[in-house]
């Protein structure tokens, strides 16, 4: 059977349904009876060390892997790859999916587009780019109520990575975002 490969990209804020549309899309997969393989960082623990977990507690399966060579590695038998929280993925991801799509896989990647301070977030923008499908996805603004825009850190630090959840972070509208930043 061949397979046409692509690359699609699912994107958004924290809380706005990113890994809740990849494990759908992953187990539609499953259902027509495609070899699939999922893949997340290992530094992502949050929830579990090796499955895809979201924020609901909804999981699947998955290999944690230390960066996107690995997953070249281990998925090339597959008919469809999926990758979660690609942000925190070297700057290769890209050219890895792009790889994998001319050898007829299904790449399917989520992950934020931007981090806590509205900066493109590491491997993003360029997935964004090559991408034959991007999905934005929103998550509510807990302000007000407008679509979300941004990952509004809660709490202290400037490293860029920081893992956490709903105490640590909230979706905020662009308006609300701003309003936060000059109090």
């Amino acid at each position: 059977m061949s397979h046409r490969g692509r690359v699609e990209v699912i994107c958004g804020s924290m809380f706005s349904g990113k890994t809740e549309e990849l494990i759908r899309r992953m187990k539609r997969a499953q259902f027509a009876h495609q070899k699939v393989e999922i893949f997340k960082p290992a530094i992502d623990t949050r929830y579990s060390d090796d499955d895809v977990v979201t924020h609901e507690g909804v999981a699947i399966p998955s290999t944690p892997v230390e960066n996107s060579a690995s997953i070249l590695l281990l998925g090339s038998n597959s008919d469809v790859i999926g990758i979660d929280e690609a942000q925190f993925f070297d700057e290769n991801l890209p050219s890895i999916c792009n790889r994998l799509a001319e050898k007829g896989i299904r790449v399917i990647v989520a992950g934020l587009d931007v981090d806590y301070m509205g900066k493109p977030f590491g491997p993003m923008p360029n997935l964004c780019a090559i991408a034959d499908e991007v999905m934005k996805v929103h998550a509510i603004c807990v302000r007000c109520g407008s679509l979300a825009y941004i990952s509004h850190r809660k709490v202290a630090g400037d490293q860029q990575v920081q893992l956490g959840a709903t105490n640590e972070y909230e979706p905020l509208c662009r308006e609300c975002y701003q309003r936060e930043m000059h109090r």
